[in-house]
């Protein structure tokens, strides 16, 4: 989920709420605020992202809208290139082909 995150954060900023609903048009209908703000603060506590306070423009409290570090760029390259490996791997399992 992390990679995942960290790619749609490269699309531009984006607050929790806004990331949890980008997800779900994504195809992860599950994912909540709740589950988002834990591994946010964890990508925060390892320098993978950086979050800055906005005011809201509907007037309401400030909002914490998050954008990669350079570190993130390099952990989300490393990301695509382990899923492109795995799920090549992956498809040659199910389709029963070998290298």
């Amino acid at each position: 989920m992390e990679g995942c995150i960290l790619a749609v954060i490269e699309e531009g900023e984006v607050y929790g709420y806004e990331l949890s609903l980008r997800l779900q048009r994504y195809g992860f209908p599950e994912v909540s605020e709740g589950s988002i703000y834990p591994l946010l603060l964890r990508l925060q506590k390892e320098n993978l992202i950086r979050g800055t306070l906005h005011k809201s423009p509907s007037g309401g409290p400030p909002r914490k809208y998050y954008h990669l570090t350079e570190e993130g760029t390099v952990q989300l390259m490393r990301f695509r290139q382990q899923w492109t490996e795995l799920s090549s791997a992956v498809n040659r399992v199910i389709q029963g082909k070998r290298k």
